[in-house]
């Protein structure tokens, strides 16, 4: 390999102290109470119980603002919002995105100033979302600018080619995508969706491996996790519910990627960016020497002013062009879920594949087994009643691995630029649900 002068005091300096900044912020778990978080989520939190309800108005401006120049665009085309590249990511859309955008400010309006019906405005549907668009709003605004400091300053170059020979073969997918895995779950399902997007944007995965990333090493949090054991009264068995999540999402992974719609997705770089990842080992080369040459290669091109431009493209294109269509199709998927017996008709099928692994209330469940589509905690609202431990000790891993939630990580998806529509989110949901539940049945039966 022909000698580098990457690697020298300034470059080591930004990768050690830029990195480790990141890696504190995102990665390192922080004991809270019974269960671990972040210090990025302690900043989230933070931001969020500091702006209070003063953050419903700051969600409706940005949705009402989002679709009235949204139809600026649209209508007059005007050359301050084209040839901005701040706020043409951020107005610029499709008349089906410009609807979801309007359908979205008015929902906002109806719930935060309390007129329309109650299918809209009620606790289970309009405040559940708000309060959903809330969080997501202070993670965008908590992490944007730190985001560059795990994924620009070498770190995911370091561990990408450390762990290039266990990712690969097994996943894959590039080393460097164990960084998104770690990211989710000591921090956030949508942090890491929103991680994998920015990755792909910069020519580091390609349409398959952003695909299998985001479907796949999404999941939830660990606190959450918690949460979800409590809601369902299984805490007590934590460890073995944890421990079944695991194991079940690593083989659901494992399978993900080998079949399709993921394995269908073509695996080419983004367009205009192209292959900007080099995680082969050259001939002649030691692992940890080229690990570190091209982390430094890396943080060599990290600078403030990339930290600032990033930030707030992130910011800009996640406040006007993310938060809004979230609204709008998480709303119509409560409302769905909540008002109408559909996921009670369609759920059949599912009582009865659950009957035959011999799963007691089979049928009770099933909806909650559907469900999760819409969003990640309704399942566990819906057996809190069940008497079986068992049952809810499947249902309640379930709900955790089965991580396409369309009210989160399935609305960022589909507006992202990889080719995964509501459809193939749906098939990858239903795959991962059929081949979850035999898996921890079997987990259930051995642990408890």
């Amino acid at each position: 390999m022909t000698k580098s002068t990457a690697v020298n005091p300034k470059n080591l300096l930004k990768f050690i102290l830029g990195s480790a900044f990141g890696v504190l912020m995102f990665l390192v778990p922080i004991p809270q109470g019974d269960s671990f978080t972040t210090l990025l989520d302690f900043l989230k939190t933070g931001l969020k119980n500091l702006m209070g309800v003063s953050m419903n108005y700051i969600i409706v401006g940005i949705l009402v603002v989002s679709a009235v120049m949204g139809v600026i665009d649209m209508v007059f085309k005007p050359d301050f919002i084209r040839k901005n590249t701040y706020l043409s990511k951020a107005f610029h859309t499709t008349p089906f995105y410009l609807g979801s955008k309007i359908l979205g400010a008015i929902f906002a309006c109806m719930i935060v100033f309390g007129f329309g019906p109650e299918a809209v405005t009620s606790a289970d549907t309009g405040v559940t979302m708000l309060d959903l668009c809330n969080t997501l709003l202070c993670i965008v605004a908590s992490f944007s600018f730190i985001l560059p400091f795990l994924t620009d300053c070498g770190i995911m170059e370091f561990l990408g080619v450390l762990l290039r020979p266990v990712v690969r073969p097994l996943f894959h997918v590039p080393g460097r995508a164990s960084v998104d895995l770690i990211a989710s779950w000591f921090g956030a399902s949508n942090a890491a969706v929103i991680l994998t997007r920015e990755q792909y944007m910069k020519g580091f995965y390609t349409k398959r491996e952003a695909g299998y990333i985001m479907t796949n090493f999404s999941l939830v949090s660990i606190p959450f996790c918690l949460m979800i054991a409590n809601t369902v009264n299984v805490s007590h068995l934590f460890p073995s519910f944890y421990l079944c999540i695991c194991l079940v999402g690593i083989i659901l992974a494992v399978i993900g990627i080998r079949i399709p719609p993921i394995s269908t997705i073509p695996d080419t770089y983004q367009e205009k960016t192209g292959k900007q990842i080099n995680e082969d080992l050259p001939e002649n080369t030691k692992l940890l020497p080229y690990a570190l040459e091209m982390s430094c290669q890396r943080a060599e091109k990290f600078t403030l002013s990339k930290i600032l431009s990033s930030g707030m493209e992130v910011v800009v294109g996640m406040f006007f062009d993310l938060v809004p269509v979230v609204m709008a199709w998480g709303m119509v998927a409560l409302m769905i879920a909540t008002y109408t017996p559909v996921f009670q008709w369609i759920s059949y099928p599912i009582g009865l594949y659950l009957q035959l692994f011999g799963v007691e209330e089979a049928f009770a469940v099933a909806p909650a087994a559907l469900i999760g589509f819409t969003d990640m905690f309704i399942p566990a609202l819906l057996i809190t009643g069940v008497e079986s431990v068992k049952t809810r000790f499947i249902i309640g891993v379930l709900s955790l691995v089965q991580i396409i939630y369309m009210t989160e990580v399935g609305a960022i998806i589909i507006k992202s630029e990889i080719p995964l529509n509501f459809w193939k989110l749906l098939i990858i949901f239903l795959e991962r649900t059929l081949i979850a539940i035999p898996l921890i049945v079997l987990f259930a039966n051995l642990f408890l």
